[in-house]
C-alpha cells in the first residue's frame, strides 16, 4: 500500500481531512495568514460578514480585541494578536455566539466566569496559547458544546472539575500539552465522545477506567507519547472505533487481548515503538473476515526492532494475509537475530510460511507412503 488515506474531523465532526494530505490546522493557519496580509492591506483589522443566521467576525493583527461585537453575532475569531489576557466582558452581548476560536495567541489564565454569556456556545477552539490550566466552573453553562480544542498549551496535569458542565462533547484535542498523567475518571460522563487527541504529550501510563464513558469512539490518538504498555481491557468497550494511533511511543508490551471487541476498527498505527514480538492471539480480532472492517484504511508496524523467529509465527500469518492493506512496509524490518538482521518482515514471513506449508505437505506425503 503506497499511501494512507484516513478521515479525520477538524473542529466540526462531519468535516474530514487526510493524514497523508496538508493538515488541517496548517491549512487553516494558511488561509488565515493569507486573511491577514489581504485585510491589513485595505487597512482594517476586523472583518464582518452577514449571513442570514446571523454575524461572523474576524479580527486579526493589528486589531485588539473589538470593543464592539454585533449582538448577532454567530462566529467570533480573534487570532495572532498575542492577547496574554481577556476583557472581563468580552462576550456581553452576544448569547447567540456558536464558535469561537482564539487560537495562537499567548492567553495565561481564563475567567470562571468567561464563558456564562454565551449558552449555545458549540466549537472553542484555544489552538496556541499558554494555558497551565482551566478554572473549575468555566463550561457551567457549557451544555451545547461539542468541540473544544486544547491544542499546543503548556498543560501539565488536568482535574475532573474542569470539564465539569460539559455534556455533548464530541471532540476533544489536548495534543501538544505536556501532560504526564490523566486522572480517573477523568471522560466518565462524556458518552457522546466520538474524537479524543491526547497526541504528543508525556503520557507514560493510562489509567485503566479512561475509556469507560466514551461508548461512541471513533478515533484514538495516543501517539507521541511514552507508553511503554497497552494493558488488557483498556479499549474496551469501543464497538465503534476506526483509527487508532499509537505510534512514536516506547510500547515494548501489548496484552494479548487489547484489541478485542474492536469490530470496527479500520486502522492501525503502531509505528517507531520497542516491539520485538507480540502475543499469540494479538491479531485474532482484526483484519480476518469478519473480525473487524477488513483493516480497510490498513496498518503500520514500521519502526520496531522486531525480533524475526518463530515466536512471530502468528503475525507472520496475519501479515501476510493483510498485506496489501500495510504501510511502510520497506521500513518493516527484522533487527534480531544478527543473520537476518535488515532483512523485511513481510519478505521474512512469506517465505516462513512457504517454508512451512512445504514441511508440512512433506509430512503428509511421508505419512502416504509409509506402509501399513
Amino acid at each position: 500500500m503506497e499511501t494512507r488515506e484516513a478521515t479525520m474531523s477538524f473542529w466540526s465532526p462531519e468535516r474530514n481531512q487526510s493524514p497523508g494530505g496538508l493538515d488541517a490546522l496548517l491549512s487553516r493557519t494558511l488561509f488565515l495568514l493569507l486573511l491577514i496580509v489581504a485585510l491589513s492591506a485595505q487597512g482594517e483589522a476586523c472583518k464582518e460578514f452577514q449571513s442570514d443566521n446571523g454575524t461572523s467576525v474576524n479580527c486579526y493583527p493589528p486589531a485588539e480585541f473589538p470593543a464592539h461585537i454585533p449582538a448577532d453575532t454567530i462566529y467570533l475569531s480573534v487570532e495572532f494578536l498575542n492577547l496574554t489576557q481577556l476583557p472581563p466582558d468580552a462576550l456581553q452581548g452576544i448569547s447567540n455566539l456558536q464558535e469561537l476560536h482564539l487560537s495562537s495567541n499567548r492567553l495565561e489564565n481564563l475567567s470562571a466566569k468567561f464563558l456564562l454569556p454565551v449558552p449555545q456556545l458549540k466549537v472553542l477552539d484555544l489552538t496556541l496559547n499558554a494555558l497551565t490550566r482551566l478554572p473549575p466552573g468555566l463550561f457551567q453553562v457549557s451544555a451545547a458544546l461539542h468541540t473544544l480544542v486544547l491544542k499546543e498549551n503548556q498543560l501539565e496535569f488536568l482535574e475532573t472539575s474542569w470539564l465539569h458542565g460539559l455534556k455533548a462533547l464530541v471532540h476533544l484535542d489536548l495534543s501538544g500539552n505536556r501532560l504526564q498523567t490523566l486522572p480517573p475518571a477523568l471522560l466518565a460522563s462524556f458518552s457522546d465522545l466520538r474524537i479524543l487527541d491526547l497526541g504528543n504529550n508525556q503520557l507514560e501510563t493510562l489509567p485503566p477506567d479512561l475509556l469507560r464513558g466514551p461508548l461512541k469512539l471513533e478515533r484514538l490518538h495516543l501517539e507521541g507519547n511514552r507508553l511503554q504498555t497497552l494493558e488488557e481491557g483498556l479499549l474496551l468497550p469501543q464497538p465503534n472505533l476506526h483509527y487508532l494511533f499509537l505510534n512514536d511511543n516506547q510500547l515494548a508490551t501489548v496484552a494479548a487481548g487489547t484489541f478485542r471487541g474492536l469490530k470496527k476498527l479500520g486502522m492501525l498505527d503502531l509505528s517507531n515503538n520497542l516491539l520485538t514480538s507480540v502475543p499469540k492471539g494479538l491479531w485474532t480480532y482484526l483484519g480476518w473476515p469478519g473480525a473487524a472492517q477488513d483493516m480497510k484504511d490498513g496498518f503500520d508496524i514500521s519502526g520496531n526492532p522486531w525480533t524475526c523467529n518463530q515466536d512471530l509465527d502468528d503475525l507472520y500469518q496475519w501479515l501476510v494475509a493483510n498485506k496489501d492493506k500495510m504501510f511502510s512496509g520497506n521500513d518493516t524490518r527484522c533487527a534480531e537475530p544478527k543473520a537476518m538482521k535488515g532483512q523485511m518482515l513481510l519478505a521474512v514471513a512469506m517465505s516462513h510460511l512457504e517454508s512451512k506449508a512445504g514441511e508440512e505437505i512433506g509430512v503428509m506425503a511421508s505419512k502416504s507412503t509409509a506402509p501399513h
